[in-house]
């Protein structure tokens, strides 16, 4: 086959220009068709078309659970986590609607952990020297700058997690660190600083172990809800992620969490 030879996208059919062809291990797909994968889905290259055709049919269905979710509540100020208390699901996602986003809507009973990282990062702080160059302090100055990490694992047929920044990008807070355990992000409610930077910092602690006990009490109820569901007759394939399964009490894949 020629470098330059026309090729075609194996899902939709349509021509792939030069620079919009996402490759596959054995073939190819156009950008959008590649839009419609799951935003957490990273094995893209690794995957067959076998693979993805079964991603594409469980996304479809993902978009009428997505069509249906009532959110009750909601935790954060960017990404969000979002939930729908009645039906036991959840997601994750920046968009404000949730049925035309279309993100990946999982039942609690899909939740296996929740993990919270905080990065920290610093910059050197110069100053300009007699030449009009600019230099460094003696000692040295930094700017420290932290950036909050939420990670929700999950069982899944196409990801094992979902990982976010809650702050959105680094939160700058001024010449001296921070401290804060990793995992543990526990903060006095009432906390208030004149540095507008440190309350957002502590601000975002707050959240992020709010999520983190939401998220564990999420997992333990869909545990719950799992152990006391009748014995199942047997086991079925699912026609969403391609799964040997045996449907749920509510019917449902315990992988990919559609309708059987």
């Amino acid at each position: 086959m020629g470098l330059f030879e026309k090729k075609y996208c194996d899902f939709c059919g349509s021509k792939i220009g030069l620079l919009g062809n996402r490759k596959l291990e054995d073939g190819n797909m156009c950008k959008q068709c590649a839009s419609k994968l799951s935003p957490w889905f990273s094995e893209r290259r690794h995957s067959t078309k076998a693979d993805i055709r079964g991603q594409l049919e469980y996304r479809e269905e993902n978009s009428r659970k997505a069509a249906m979710f009532h959110t009750t509540r909601s935790i954060g100020r960017h990404t969000k986590l979002l939930l729908d208390e009645d039906a036991h699901r959840f997601t994750v996602t920046s968009a404000s609607s949730v049925a035309d986003a279309n993100p990946d809507i999982l039942d609690y009973s899909q939740i296996t952990g929740c993990d919270l990282d905080i990065e920290e990062s610093r910059t050197e702080l110069k100053r300009k020297g007699p030449d009009g160059k600019m230099i460094s302090y003696a000692p040295p100055k930094y700017e420290y700058s932290y950036n909050f990490f939420v990670t929700i694992q999950v069982n899944n047929p196409y990801f094992d997690d979902m990982r976010y920044s809650l702050s959105n990008g680094y939160i700058k807070t001024g010449e001296k660190p921070v401290n804060a355990a990793s995992g543990a992000w526990q903060v006095k409610p009432n906390y208030i600083n004149a540095n507008q930077r440190l309350n957002d910092y502590y601000e975002y602690l707050k959240m992020g172990s709010e999520i983190k006990r939401t998220v564990d009490r999420m997992r333990a109820e869909g545990r719950k809800e799992a152990s006391s569901s009748p014995a199942p007759n047997k086991p079925v394939k699912c026609p969403n992620c391609g799964a040997i399964v045996v449907p749920d009490s509510r019917g449902c894949c315990e992988y990919c969490g559609g309708i059987i």
